[in-house]
């Protein structure tokens, strides 16, 4: 595990770096896409050197981690609304080339195994982009998820609704009691997976993911077993990092692995 630590500025270009070099290397490379605040930089760095011509994603393919269930198509909450908006209509994907878990199926258990297998036939994700919930998840794999769990349905927890009431206009009620998620395993198999993390208020999640011990309670901590995970945060979220001083020594003296 890579621990890197930037100012938040940073991290977006840290990220588009591996993107960049991951698509020339491979132009239809997938990638694994995250909604919420984490990602945004990455995402903005990565827009302007579409737009400058820097880099196309053309070729390329993307899969959500989530979605709500219950939202109609086109609600400002749905995540299929939210990474089009954040990501997708900044870039030059193909049409149809990013896709989510169907919240909107009628059967939700084969809407999950589908999606699976849609990701399998895609080859896997190449780079994952993840963020981690104050409680230490990630997509929507709440404390006590199965730690080889795949796509499944969720119920969130109270403190996911109240940390994404925000969203929804700081109404909690309008929050969503489930989703579809990728499941830790499904996580798991990406070949690359990079975590961005800032603020004091991920500090706790972010000690726990490096240094603490793999548990369902932190279910974050499950990628101290992947072999190639890039954990990328700031001066406030690396705070209660006990050994902090020695991810700085390395960081200062080896390039982040490509």
């Amino acid at each position: 595990m890579d621990v890197v630590i930037a100012r938040e500025r940073e991290l977006g270009e840290i990220v588009a770096d591996e993107i960049a070099t991951l698509i020339d290397a491979r132009p239809d490379a997938v990638l694994g896409l995250a909604t919420g605040s984490s990602p945004l930089r990455i995402y903005d760095a990565v827009a302007q050197r579409v737009r400058d011509g820097e880099l196309t994603l053309a070729r390329a393919r993307g899969f959500m981690l989530d979605e709500y269930v219950g939202l109609p198509p086109g609600h400002p909450c749905r995540y299929s609304t939210v990474i089009d908006e954040d990501f997708v209509s900044r870039v030059d994907f193909a049409p149809g080339a990013v896709r989510g878990p169907d919240g909107d199926a009628a059967d939700l258990t084969r809407a999950c195994a589908d999606y699976e297998d849609s990701i399998r036939e895609a080859g896997g994700v190449d780079l994952q982009i993840l963020g981690i919930g104050t409680d230490g998840h990630i997509a929507f794999n709440e404390p006590g998820s199965s730690l080889a769990s795949r796509t499944r349905v969720k119920t969130l927890t109270a403190q996911t609704r109240t940390d994404n009431a925000r969203f929804f206009g700081g109404d909690i009620d309008a929050v969503p009691y489930h989703c579809l998620t990728q499941g830790l395993g499904t996580i798991m198999d990406a070949r690359h997976i990079m975590l961005v993390a800032t603020g004091d208020a991920k500090a706790e999640a972010v000690a726990h993911l490096v240094e603490g011990p793999v548990s369902a309670r932190w279910p974050a901590t499950i990628l101290q077993h992947h072999p190639r995970v890039s954990v990328l945060v700031d001066d406030a979220a690396a705070s209660r990092l006990a050994l902090v001083d020695y991810y700085r020594h390395t960081q200062a003296h080896r390039h982040l692995v490509s």
